[in-house]
C-alpha cells in the first residue's frame, strides 16, 4: 500500500517538484478512485506470483533435461569407444545371437577324421570352429570368434593354465593400440574374458568366453579364441592342463559333417 500511495503522490508531482493542486472537489470520490486502483493491483499479485513460479519451474526443468541429454550423449560416446572389448551385454546371455548364427555355432558332435589324439583341441581359424577330438572319427564342434585381419596366427601350443571367471589385464601391445582400455578388470559377468579361460603356452592368447555372444562366428579379436560362455564351460571341463592345441592357419580349411546335436 505504501508503494501505491507513493506512486500516487509521484503521479501528482510536476516536473519541477510542485504539487498539483487541481484535485477533485469531492475528496471522498478521490480516495475511492485510488483505493479501486490499489485493489485491482493487489488482485493481480496472486496471479503474477503463480506465473512467476510456473515460469521458474519450467526454466529449471528445461535446464535439467538439457543437462541430462548432454550427459546421455557423452555416455553413449564413451560406451561406443569400449564396444569392441567391453560391449554392454550380460555375460550369460546367448539370446542376442540371430537364429542363423545360433544354428551354425551350436555345439554338436560331428564326424571328424584326424590323426590327432583324443583330447586334442583343433582351432579351425578360417571356418571359425573349434574341435575337441573324441576319437573314433568324431569330435565336438564349437562355434568360435577369431582374430580380425592382421591378428590371426597358427601353431601348436598347450594349455598352460586354466581359470574360472578370470581377471583381465590387457597386454602392453593392446594398450598401445587402445590406450583407453582399463589396466585391470576383475573377473565377473562384465569381463570380456567371460566365464572361463584357458591360457596357451608361450603366448598372450587364450581360449576364453565372452560377454559379446554376437561376435561368435566373426573375426573381431586381437588373436584370442572366443567361445560362448556355455561352450567354454563345457570345454573347460573336458580339456586338461597340458592338452595339445593346434591352431590352423587361414589358408587351411577343414570340413566336418554334423551327425547329431550334443
Amino acid at each position: 500500500m505504501a508503494a501505491v500511495v507513493s506512486a500516487a503522490i509521484k503521479a501528482n508531482i510536476c516536473g519541477d517538484g510542485a504539487m498539483i493542486t487541481n484535485t477533485p472537489n469531492n475528496s471522498t470520490e478521490f480516495v475511492r478512485s485510488h483505493v479501486a486502483v490499489s485493489s485491482k493491483f493487489f488482485h493481480l499479485l496472486p496471479n503474477t506470483a503463480v506465473a512467476l513460479v510456473i515460469g521458474t519451474v519450467v526454466f529449471w526443468s528445461s535446464a535439467a533435461q538439457s543437462q541430462m541429454l548432454a550427459m546421455t550423449s557423452e555416455g553413449n560416446a564413451v560406451a561406443s569407444i569400449f564396444r569392441e572389448v567391453m560391449p554392454d551385454r550380460g555375460a550369460n546371455s546367448n539370446a542376442d545371437i540371430d537364429q542363423q548364427t545360433t544354428a551354425r555355432s551350436r555345439r554338436q558332435t560331428v564326424q571328424y577324421v584326424t590323426t590327432e589324439a583324443p583330447g586334442t583341441i583343433v582351432v579351425d581359424t578360417p571356418n571359425t570352429y573349434l574341435y575337441f577330438v573324441l576319437g573314433g572319427g568324431k569330435a565336438i564342434r564349437y562355434g568360435i570368434g577369431v582374430g580380425r585381419e592382421g591378428f590371426t596366427w597358427s601353431g601348436v601350443k598347450t594349455i598352460e593354465r586354466k581359470s574360472e571367471w578370470p581377471d583381465w589385464t590387457p597386454p602392453a601391445e593392446m594398450l598401445q593400440r587402445q590406450p583407453y582400455l582399463p589396466r585391470f578388470m576383475a573377473g565377473g559377468p562384465g569381463n570380456p574374458l567371460g566365464a572361463r579361460a584357458m591360457y596357451l603356452s608361450g603366448t598372450v592368447y587364450r581360449i576364453h568366453g565372452t560377454n559379446a555372444p554376437d561376435t561368435i562366428g566373426k573375426r573381431v579379436s586381437s588373436g584370442c579364441i572366443r567361445m560362448l560362455n556355455d561352450d567354454v564351460i563345457d570345454l573347460y571341463g573336458r580339456a586338461q592342463v597340458g592338452s595339445k592345441v593346434a591352431v590352423l592357419p587361414m589358408e587351411r580349411r577343414h570340413f566336418a559333417q554334423s551327425t547329431f546335436t550334443h
